[in-house]
């Protein structure tokens, strides 16, 4: 069910997604959401070699420019570009097949095998589903039923 908070992120990815690709980066998540010290939208950018503070105030300023213009948010808000870190979320496909060979931690939406968290081997994608290294079981979980995944140390 989307919210009208899903539909503005939505919005907001569908106008940056392409702005930061012609940056040469990756647009891996946005946040928007109330925290302690108010509204805070947040963006997390990749590239091959890893982002440094220049990438991030670049992407900052040309997102900036266009919310200013387009003004898609009805709160006060803070801005903010960073990497998404050593445990960056995996959610399209080309990150499943990117990241072989990776520990990641996979949450579900309905258990497989009475589990909602599996922590495994990463060894790919078989049609729709994640290929999952659990000590010496593969796992095949079908990409509807991951709820949330991502690297982990």
């Amino acid at each position: 069910m989307d919210t009208a908070a899903d539909q503005l992120i939505a919005n907001i990815q569908g106008f940056a997604e392409p702005l930061v690709a012609d940056l040469g980066m990756e647009l891996v998540e946005v946040e928007y959401r109330r925290e302690g010290h108010g509204w805070v939208l947040r963006f997390f950018i990749d590239k091959e070699g890893g982002i440094g503070i220049d990438d991030c105030a670049k992407v900052s300023r040309e997102i900036s420019a266009y919310l200013e213009v387009e003004d898609l948010l009805a709160h006060a808000y803070h801005l903010e570009v960073s990497s998404p870190g050593l445990e960056r979320p995996l959610k399209k496909k080309e990150d499943f097949v990117r990241f072989i060979d990776r520990q990641i931690r996979i949450k579900l939406r309905q258990p497989v095998a009475d589990q909602r968290v599996l922590i495994g081997t990463l060894c790919g994608l078989e049609g729709n589903a994640v290929v999952l290294m659990l000590e010496e079981e593969k796992v095949f979980i079908d990409m509807e039923n991951i709820s949330k995944a991502r690297l982990t140390l």
